[in-house]
């Protein structure tokens, strides 16, 4: 029976719970805002030719095809040169009228109501992500409900990475992509950790969506597999848990499953493929292969290495990527100074350490079969965007962090789980040396060049301070843990509602 200390002591952290949750959703949809009010026009990555599109549907009230002309290098290069100004059209630009339909769809009214405002049809995507964020936090608590510090981080994290609301507060099809694909993983997470056979409405579902997905775009075409993925691990799990008596009936269950899932979501994306291989031809039901003939002029792998060499290639695709999936704004064009970047690396490797021993120590020791096999889609969402990457930049030069973001979900999630396990007790002292090291490196850069990076000061000092204040004074240990972890993605909170007055506007 609860004691009345131990009815306040879960009243306090409801409500700390709910201010924090309502604090990051708020600070998402400011930080969103001023994203999508501050940036010029046209200042984020293919936002012209998006644009394009649902002005297309609006005004033609029919789909758009892909042809020849759509993509003209010279003209974008100049376009982006002189930062589009007003005597330079964007019409022509259209080499992204092969993606599925249903991001322009849900669009087009909004273009169409506000008479074409660009800053309206920006706020829809700033709407829709704040759907990513909230269901962050949704599935990190399905994973963890009794680790209040996880889920609030992985919603942080997706809410406050400054590259990733810049994204968000842009015209492209990401937002919805991200949307579905996390609604996706929510089901996903929870069918694993469910110990009952999947309902015919959650196969309903599950298909529901993944054939939204295919709608929407193809770098979250990932989810066909991941849902496979998800059938086998609760297979196996069942096996194990029933006996291999029962492998037979499983496996019937397995194929049932996912044969309802798979035919729903073919059923609902068949028309745009059915469309795209009637217009385009040779079986080109995503478009793709236009899309490759089209799109010409473009740095390609090979030609980059014969230039610089392999070692150098992979020094800027890995610098790069870093770099642009905290914060390179407009077409690329403006980084954030090396200071940023410094701090986010500490942070960076902290979470990445801390994950290391998570994994080495509390993953194996206090987390069920059924947690570790999500936890484990969740690392196949990472693994699978990766390749993706990967794949693309062994034919085209594209060293953009963006297009890692529909696995920011995960990231967070274990970027969480890495700072709550480095602030341990056991890993205390060592963190504290980091922090040290960090802080006078820092202010030894800083005084040198005679630019002090107050924030990365502030924010880091604080952190020390915290970490020896809470080894020394053990009974406050719970709650300096907390605010430790608040800080940093303060910190990062911070940094993205900064982003837009310290990079987007004085540069773009």
């Amino acid at each position: 029976m609860l004691t009345h200390l131990d009815r306040l002591i879960i009243g306090a952290m409801l409500v700390i719970r709910t201010g924090l949750f309502a604090a990051i959703l708020l600070l998402y949809g400011l930080a969103g805002v001023l994203f999508a009010g501050l940036t010029p026009r046209w200042q984020a990555p293919d936002e012209p030719a998006h644009y394009n599109y649902i002005r297309y549907l609006a005004t033609e009230k029919g789909f758009p095809e892909l042809v020849a002309g759509c993509y003209d290098e010279a003209y974008l290069a100049e376009l982006k040169r002189r930062k589009f100004p007003l005597d330079l059209t964007i019409d022509s630009v259209c080499y992204e009228f092969h993606q599925p339909p249903l991001y322009y769809l849900l669009a087009a009214p909004i273009y169409y109501l506000s008479s074409g405002s660009l800053l309206a049809v920006r706020l829809v995507s700033v709407a829709l992500g704040a759907g990513v964020v909230v269901f962050a936090f949704l599935i990190a608590r399905t994973l963890f409900p009794h680790n209040l510090a996880i889920p609030l981080g992985t919603m942080a994290f997706v809410a406050f990475v400054p590259m990733h609301v810049a994204i968000l507060a842009s015209v492209n099809n990401d937002a919805l992509a991200e949307l579905i694909l996390a609604a996706l993983l929510l089901l996903l997470v929870r069918c694993l950790l469910d110990k009952n056979p999947l309902s015919i409405k959650q196969s309903l579902l599950i298909g529901l969506l993944l054939g939204l997905g295919l709608l929407t775009k193809v770098t979250i075409y990932i989810a066909v597999p991941l849902v496979a993925m998800m059938l086998a691990l609760r297979a196996w799990i069942d096996i194990r848990e029933a006996g291999f008596g029962y492998v037979r009936l499983i496996v019937k269950e397995l194929i049932k499953d996912g044969l309802m899932i798979y035919s729903l979501a073919l059923l609902v994306a068949l028309p745009w493929f059915a469309r795209n291989a009637a217009l385009y031809g040779d079986g080109d039901i995503l478009g793709l292969g236009r899309h490759d003939a089209v799109v010409q002029g473009q740095l390609r792998t090979a030609d980059l290495v014969a230039e610089v060499g392999t070692k150098t290639y992979l020094v800027n695709f890995i610098t790069t990527t870093f770099r642009s999936f905290w914060g390179q704004f407009g077409w690329m064009a403006v980084p954030m100074d090396n200071r940023t970047y410094f701090f986010l690396t500490i942070l960076s490797v902290m979470a990445l350490v801390g994950l290391v021993a998570y994994a080495l120590t509390t993953f194996i020791t206090t987390t069920s079969p059924r947690q570790q096999a999500a936890l484990g889609l969740m690392a196949a969402v990472i693994l699978l965007v990766a390749l993706a990457y990967g794949w693309y930049n062994l034919t085209f030069v594209q060293f953009q962090g963006r297009y890692l973001f529909p696995a920011t979900i995960p990231l967070g999630l274990f970027f969480s789980l890495g700072l709550n396990e480095i602030v341990k007790r056991q890993w205390a002292w060592g963190l504290a040396g980091v922090l040290a090291v960090s802080l006078f490196w820092i202010g030894a850069t800083s005084g040198y060049s005679g630019h002090w990076d107050k924030w990365s000061i502030l924010f880091i000092g604080l952190a020390l301070l915290l970490v020896v204040i809470r080894q020394l004074a053990t009974q406050y240990w719970s709650q300096l843990t907390l605010l430790l972890i608040i800080i940093c993605f303060a910190g990062l909170g911070l940094l993205t509602l900064a982003a837009p007055f310290w990079f987007v506007v004085p540069y773009l």
